[in-house]
C-alpha cells in the first residue's frame, strides 16, 4: 500500500458502469496463454482478488469448476454479476470483501489472479493470506498492461491519438496537482515491485511472460470519456458539482484533437507474472 495514504471505500465509486468500456481490452493472446502456462483444465477454483467489473473471472471461469471475484466496491460486483448473467456463465459468484479480509470462508484454489489491483492492497499481509489459500503447486498471477509509447508512424493510425496528456492537465485544473485517490492522495504513487514481497511470503519459481498487443483499437469520443471516469484518479464522484463543467471541456478539448470524433491507438502489450508455492 502507498505511503501516506490510506484506502477508503470511494476509492473508485462511480466508476463501475464505465470500466469495460472504457479500458483498453487485455493483449487478444491472454487468454490462450494463460491456459497454456497455467496448465488449465476445466478443474479447480479460481480466486480473482479485486476483480472490478469481472473481466479476467469471465474470461478464465469456463476453465475452473468455479471462479470466484472478490472487491470491495459493491458497484463493481453489481456490473460483474450483470455481465455474468448476460454472458451465461454459471459457475462464477462475487463476494464483497477486501483482500485483508480472505478466505472469508472460501476454500482452496489453484489460482490466485490479480489484475492490476495489487498495488491498493496492503501486500505483504495479502501474499501471506493467499499463500496460505493456494493448494500445493498453485499459482499466484499479476497481469497487468505494459505502458509503453510507440511512434505513432510506427503503427500508421488511421486517426489522431487520444490526447492523454491533455486530458491529465485538464484533470488536474479541477482536482489538484497531487493524484486522487478516494478521500485522499497518492503523493508517493503506488508500488510496482512485488518480488520482494512474494519471496517473503514463501512464493517461489517466478516466471514472467509477455503477450503482444499490437492491434490498431479505434475510440469513440464516449469511449474516451469512460476512461476518465473508469479511474481512481478521476473518478466521478471527485469532481462534486464542477462535474458538468469539467465534462463540457474535457468534450471541447477531444473535438479540438480529433473533429472526426475518432481516436486511434495501439493495443499495448500485456505482462503477466506469476509465482507458485511448494508441491508439498
Amino acid at each position: 500500500m502507498s505511503e501516506g495514504w490510506q484506502w477508503d471505500e470511494s476509492l473508485f465509486r462511480g466508476s463501475a458502469s464505465h470500466y469495460t468500456r472504457g479500458r483498453l481490452p487485455y493483449a487478444p493472446g491472454l487468454l490462450d496463454r494463460l491456459v497454456a502456462e497455467l496448465e488449465l483444465d476445466g478443474h479447480g477454483r479460481l480466486l480473482d482478488v479485486g476483480c472490478g467489473p469481472g473481466t479476467l473471472t469471465l474470461m478464465l471461469a469456463p476453465y475452473f469448476d468455479e471462479a470466484v471475484g472478490v472487491d470491495p466496491d459493491p458497484d463493481m460486483l453489481a456490473e460483474a454479476e450483470r455481465r455474468c448473467t448476460e454472458a451465461g456463465i454459471g459457475n462464477a459468484r462475487w463476494v464483497r470483501a477486501r483482500a485483508e479480509e480472505l478466505p472469508g470462508g472460501i476454500e482452496a484454489c489453484n489460482v490466485a489472479l490479480f489484475g492490476q489491483s495489487f498495488h491498493w492492497m496492503d501486500r505483504a499481509r495479502v501474499a501471506v493470506i493467499v499463500y496460505g489459500m493456494l493448494e500445493p503447486g498453485g499459482a499466484f498471477v499479476h497481469v497487468s498492461d505494459i505502458k509503453e509509447d510507440c511512434p505513432r508512424e510506427e503503427i500508421d493510425l488511421p486517426y489522431p491519438g487520444t490526447p492523454y496528456g491533455n486530458i491529465q492537465a485538464l484533470m488536474r485544473s479541477y482536482l489538484g496537482p497531487v493524484r486522487r485517490a478516494g478521500q485522499g492522495v497518492l503523493r508517493y504513487g503506488t508500488p510496482d515491485i512485488e518480488w520482494g514481497v512474494l519471496q517473503d511470503a514463501g512464493f517461489i519459481n517466478f516466471q514472467a511472460v509477455r503477450v503482444p498487443g499490437g492491434g490498431k483499437v479505434v475510440r469513440e469520443v464516449d469511449d474516451v470519456i469512460a476512461w476518465v471516469w473508469s479511474r481512481s484518479d478521476s473518478a466521478p464522484h471527485l469532481f462534486g458539482d464542477q462535474i458538468e463543467r469539467f465534462e463540457t471541456e474535457l468534450r471541447q478539448l477531444l473535438a479540438d484533437a480529433s473533429p472526426s470524433g475518432f481516436f486511434a491507438e495501439r493495443l499495448p502489450d500485456t505482462e503477466v507474472f506469476v509465482w507458485r508455492t511448494p508441491q508439498s
